[in-house]
């Protein structure tokens, strides 16, 4: 499947896959983020449950601490 992620498209073998699982392969399972998923903000909890499909947008933000 195909994903496009932040504007960059990403290829995926899995034939289930949720956004819990993009965000491990990105390493980001840990992090405070929010997600879109075709234009819809998803709950931390509908992370577990949104199967992604082929073709949608998936824009991630994360929160960077500094000074």
């Amino acid at each position: 499947m195909k994903l496009r992620v932040n504007g960059q498209y990403i290829q995926i073998e899995e034939d289930q896959f949720t956004v819990t699982d993009l965000l491990e392969s990105l390493d980001l399972g840990v992090k405070t983020v929010v997600i879109e998923c075709n234009e819809q903000i998803l709950t931390k909890d509908m992370h577990y449950s949104t199967l992604l499909k082929d073709g949608d947008h998936i824009e991630i933000v994360h929160f960077v601490g500094g000074g």
